[in-house]
């Protein structure tokens, strides 16, 4: 079983922040000779057993906070991880920031501290983009120099960026991790352009910014598909690699026994950002409430809950949810077995919300929009309502409130899907055979 993340109790290396008193990362640099620049490769070449057999030394980028237990940290933590396991040396360029610590067997770099930089939640920033992701160029920049890679490993498009920017005169290939479309996801960020301006940004980027790479693996086919289809891409220099879930770690008979409790329970864990669904799944509950009357729903987050306070009084349900701290990585499981239902309201998720993966681990009865579950076959492993009607949404969680023989035979399948198909062990074999193609022989 692999042992919580962010509520270590390693020792400390760097304190990062406050959030977590027991927050430590392992910084200890390794210096190896420099190399000369390497001619890159365009595209991965085909793999021979012999160079799959091949360690590297990959140099993973996190222009974010790393670790943090949301989506793109955990990918990149867990990803990052497995590789490691594997036998590969591993290195993270990152931020100041951080809460939880990571496997000793990777490498942490961070920038210096910057103090008026402290923002955990997701989301691009002018100042991010122009203050703190140049601080991580230089980063990298100086490990390109000092350190021996044989790949760079770049999440998301500031990762991306960054790499480019670092990797000039270096041949050193960049593997471009594209966690959603930019497409999607900048309009839900508020960043004082008018929305048609934020939509030609972000198809501008998603057709140009995967060109810097020599090769881009996606999380999902939804991803590989629009840029290979409408970016135009070379389909040749674009894989898929899903992300995987801590099968072991979720493993619901391995959970204690939850304490009783009145009435059925249905549960959302996460951030409260405006891409998260939050409004549609009040008033999907109001619906429940109505013809569910004992039911609860539980809400585990450490974001505020402020700016839906207003609309949960308004719709009557207020003195029916139940806000909850978000539960340690240790404590998660315990959580969701508690719950009947499990909810991902999201409209828009060209990825893989990392809780619905977390949901159907603990083998939960997920009710979800038919836009952000691939995967989920509706009623054998997931319940899928029309993106954005909040009643379809309601009537998937009274069906699975109502019939609970329904929705443990779905919960079961949901866990037997994951348990098969994400894998960060798979994850991570499939990268080495994409570095393989691109990184020069030594």
């Amino acid at each position: 079983m692999r042992r919580a993340w962010y509520n270590s109790t390693d020792q400390i290396h760097r304190p990062i922040n406050r959030l977590n008193a027991d927050a430590g990362f392992s910084s200890n640099r390794h210096p190896a000779p420099r190399r000369p620049a390497a001619r890159v490769v365009p595209r991965a070449a085909p793999v021979s057993g012999a160079q799959a057999a091949r360690t590297y030394r990959v140099c993973v980028v996190a222009a974010c906070p790393f670790p943090l237990p949301r989506g793109t940290p955990v990918r990149i933590l867990r990803l990052a991880e497995a590789l490691a396991d594997r036998g590969h040396d591993v290195h993270v360029a990152t931020y100041h920031l951080g809460s939880g610590a990571v496997s000793p067997k990777l490498t942490v770099h961070r920038i210096p501290e910057v103090r008026w930089y402290q923002k955990l939640g997701p989301g691009p920033t002018v100042g991010k983009l122009l203050r703190v992701d140049p601080k991580l160029a230089r980063l990298l920049r100086g490990l390109l120099k000092s350190e021996r890679f044989d790949v760079i490993h770049a999440h998301h498009y500031e990762g991306l960026l960054v790499s480019a920017a670092a990797r000039i005169g270096t041949g050193v290939p960049i593997v471009y991790d594209a966690h959603t479309l930019l497409m999607s996801e900048l309009p839900y960020y508020r960043l004082g352009l008018p929305a048609p301006v934020v939509r030609t940004l972000g198809r501008w980027g998603d057709a140009w910014m995967p060109r810097l790479a020599d090769h881009t693996v996606c999380v999902t086919q939804t991803i590989h598909d629009r840029l290979v289809d409408d970016a135009g891409l070379d389909p040749g220099r674009v894989s898929v690699v899903a992300n995987g879930v801590e099968v072991e770690h979720f493993d619901p008979d391995a959970v204690t026994a939850p304490a009783e409790h009145a009435g059925p329970r249905v549960i959302f864990t996460g951030n409260l950002a405006e891409y998260q669904g939050i409004d549609h799944l009040l008033q999907a509950f109001r619906h429940v409430r109505s013809r569910v009357a004992d039911a609860t729903l539980v809400i585990a987050t450490d974001s505020p809950f402020d700016p839906y306070e207003a609309l949960a009084r308004q719709l009557g349900i207020r003195e029916h949810i139940e806000i909850v701290s978000s539960p340690t990585f240790a404590d998660l499981p315990r959580l969701l077995v508690a719950a009947d239902v499990a909810v991902n309201p999201r409209t828009d998720c060209d990825g893989v919300p990392v809780k619905l993966l977390n949901y159907m681990g603990a083998g939960r009865a997920v009710v979800s929009f038919d836009t952000s579950a691939p995967g989920v076959v509706h009623d054998q492993t997931g319940w899928l309502a029309k993106s954005g009607d909040d009643a379809a949404l309601a009537e998937g969680i009274v069906a699975l409130l109502r019939d609970p023989a329904r929705a443990a035979a779905i919960g079961q399948a949901a866990r037997a899907y994951v348990v098969e198909h994400a894998s960060w062990s798979k994850a991570a074999a499939r990268c080495e055979q994409l570095y393989a193609g691109l990184a020069p022989r030594r």
